[in-house]
């Protein structure tokens, strides 16, 4: 017997809009460099978007993308506030998306139950309210050593900043978080969390002087200002290399006297050789190292060596095109480590990454790279069932004009799959069986380069094609069909007949929506065979991060199919809620 989510019926609603948020939610709310903002999107100002129209954004919190998750954060928390509560610990504790821990945990901090008493006629306490501010508090305290998915300190400081941004300030008073007609944003918990995050790193001295050392200093600056941090012992300004003033009214007592500054000197008259013994003694992480640099010397073969030991191997990805420039990939030792990090790809970097870089030996490496991280998320999301992935793509003439942003998104999550858990047709009237030479984007691209937008639309011709190819499908596996296209087509019953006919027992269905949404035909195909469906856009995976997630969170939905509601719903109400 299969198990329910534990949610009431009338309130399966927040469900459907947790999967849309999963899937449909940018990746990045903050951007390092200027963009444009096209009609809510944003695109890099350099490169190929550079003559798009859009208007101007400066390096930063997005605020358009943020709008649109907070908005949703917020439907979710209005319909069924303990889902939001298990989304928040789920978010922080199960995935690697850090905006989307920033945006629940900003929503968790000033959401209006506090555990407040609620009192009888008599005036006396009859209980307490539930306190889901402690779940924001415990997103930003929770703490596992070596873990990438606790909140960096740029991330709460960045929860503050979401919360002080007007357009959120104005979302949070409407729905009640804060008064309507105060002008400061509602920060809900939020110094009271931060405060005790600070005393927490003050009081163990490793701890902060980690935090230093990555490069964190001005961060914690910044948190401890915006609160007025009041530390227990001038050391915590000392490790900071914090020069601390009388206040006009004398009342500051610590910081002024005995206080030695742990400086970040230049490396100003030092010679090369002592920059690498500066580097190496200090155990200096390159963004540290290499703002401190004379500009007489720069970033040499030497000192990127002695610097060596503290890259990631996200941080040897990025910064392939300099160790090419600097002929060090040349070097079998620091070839074998950066060919290793080639390997633990995450998300699909590289793809944007080998643009900058020359050979085209390195180029196809970084594009392995991405392919890995499609390979990852797939092994995740598969690793508890036989699942079978059955992609429809769409290649009639109403495509005519996103036939090619299609292949792109194919081209990025195809390569994932193990070639025998994937089947391929395109279709107008006709389907056509697809089948890449190699599990690899290059052999995807080949496989797609011919197709054209042109004909009638027919999405059964591509299910009956496969079914010609000798595709069958076992019952105990799952079969999810992925559509890529506008959705125009037969009717959603003429597509479930086909599917029932040919004897497939469909466990979910998507769309992968190319261009202008033109029809229903997958939606209403998923509804007559009573089986989850979800939507996203191809431009999603623009975003080399989110193409993994969105992947995942596409496979996982099925992991249940005999529930009328996304697996991942279950996962995320299992989770336990946090605690302080």
């Amino acid at each position: 017997m299969a198990t329910k989510t534990p949610l009431p019926e009338s309130q399966m609603g927040p469900a459907e809009r947790l999967l849309d948020v999963v899937l449909g939610s940018s990746a990045h709310l903050w951007h390092n460099r200027p963009g444009l903002d096209v009609n809510g999107t944003w695109m890099p100002a350099k490169g190929k978007t550079k003559h798009a129209r859009g208007k101007a954004v400066k390096p930063g919190l997005f605020v358009p993308a943020a709008v649109a998750l907070y908005s949703r954060l917020l439907e979710i928390h209005k319909l069924n506030a303990n889902l939001m509560a298990h989304l928040a610990s789920y978010a922080l504790t199960e995935t690697d998306w850090r905006d989307l821990k920033v945006a629940c945990a900003a929503l968790m901090l000033v959401q209006a139950q506090a555990g407040i008493p609620v009192h009888d006629d008599d005036g006396t306490v009859a209980f307490y309210d539930d306190d889901y501010r402690k779940i924001g508090e415990a997103m930003i305290l929770w703490y596992q050593k070596k873990s990438a998915r606790m909140l960096t300190p740029k991330a709460v400081l960045r929860v503050a900043e979401l919360l002080e941004t007007p357009e959120i300030a104005a979302l949070n008073r409407a729905v009640g978080f804060g008064d309507p007609a105060g002008k400061r944003a509602p920060m809900g918990r939020w110094s009271k969390a931060a405060e005790k995050w600070l005393e927490l790193r003050e009081a163990n001295d490793a701890m902060l002087n980690g935090l230093v050392k990555a490069g964190y200093k001005q961060t914690i600056k910044n948190v401890a200002r915006k609160i007025g941090y009041k530390p227990q012992s001038p050391l915590f300004f000392g490790l900071l290399g914090w020069k601390q003033t009388q206040a006009k009214d004398g009342r500051r007592q610590i910081g002024l006297d005995n206080v030695t500054l742990t400086k970040s000197d230049r490396f100003d008259g030092l010679s090369e050789a002592e920059i690498c013994e500066t580097i190496v003694a200090q155990k200096l992480r390159y963004k540290d190292a290499v703002g401190r640099l004379p500009a007489d010397i720069g970033l040499t073969p030497a000192i990127m060596v002695a610097l060596l030991p503290t890259l990631s191997d996200r941080d040897l990805r990025q910064l392939t095109p300099t160790l090419e420039e600097l002929g060090l990939l040349q070097v079998p030792e620091i070839r074998a480590k950066w060919e290793k990090s080639i390997e633990t790809a995450t998300d699909q970097r590289g793809l944007n990454i080998a643009k900058n870089v020359r050979d085209k030996g390195l180029k196809e490496k970084l594009a392995e790279s991405a392919d890995n991280a499609a390979k990852k998320a797939v092994e995740k999301a598969t690793s508890e069932t036989d699942l079978r992935v059955m992609f429809l793509v769409d290649k009639s003439g109403s495509m005519q004009n996103a036939i090619e942003s299609s292949k792109t998104a194919l081209a990025k999550i195809l390569a994932g799959f193990p070639l025998e858990r994937l089947h391929i047709a395109a279709f107008d009237t006709v389907g056509q069986v697809l089948k890449p030479k190699a599990a690899t984007g290059m052999a995807v691209k080949h496989m797609l380069a011919p197709l054209k937008g042109e004909g009638g639309t027919i999405h059964g011709a591509a299910v009956q094609a496969l079914h010609r190819d000798g595709l069958r499908v076992e019952p105990k596996a799952k079969l999810i069909v992925i559509v890529v296209g506008d959705d125009a087509g037969e009717s959603g019953a003429q597509l479930a007949n086909t599917f029932r006919t040919l004897g497939y027992q469909v466990a979910a269905m998507a769309l992968m929506l190319a261009g202008h949404k033109g029809g229903s035909t997958v939606a209403d195909c998923a509804r007559e065979l009573a089986v989850p469906y979800s939507q996203i856009k191809v431009e999603l995976f623009d975003d080399p991060y989110h193409v993994p997630r969105v992947l995942s969170a596409l496979l996982e939905a099925p992991i249940t199919a005999s529930v009328a509601t996304p697996g991942l719903v279950e996962r995320v109400m299992a989770t336990k809620l946090l605690e302080i």
